[in-house]
């Protein structure tokens, strides 16, 4: 299993690199079925002005790069802005490897 995940990431960062474009788009066709529901529990919690969820792990659903931005971190110190998203995320957490966590 172990071995399995870190080919997957392998891949990963040979096939798909981060996209620096801002969106927000629940209609994505070519996301995984694990980035959009990332996706629309992120979007549903926060309503985010800027929102970027993507597999990284070359589609094996093992590793996740998000960026999001809302108003509703708006004053809120990096540490409880994180801690909110990773906690409207505990459930999906729990199930991959890795969780790369960028709020704007």
């Amino acid at each position: 299993m172990f071995s399995l995940s870190r080919q997957c990431l392998r891949t990963a960062v040979q096939v798909r690199r981060f996209s620096a474009t801002s969106y927000v788009s629940n209609a994505d066709t070519t996301s995984t079925q694990g980035e959009q529901h990332i996706r629309a529990k992120l979007t549903e919690k926060f309503k985010p002005t800027t929102l970027r969820v993507q597999d990284v792990s070359g589609g094996c659903g093992d590793f996740y790069a998000i960026t999001i931005a809302s108003e509703a971190f708006k004053g809120l110190p990096m540490i409880k802005q994180h801690r909110l998203v990773t906690e409207t995320l505990k459930k999906e957490i729990e199930g991959i490897h890795g969780l790369q966590t960028h709020v704007e």
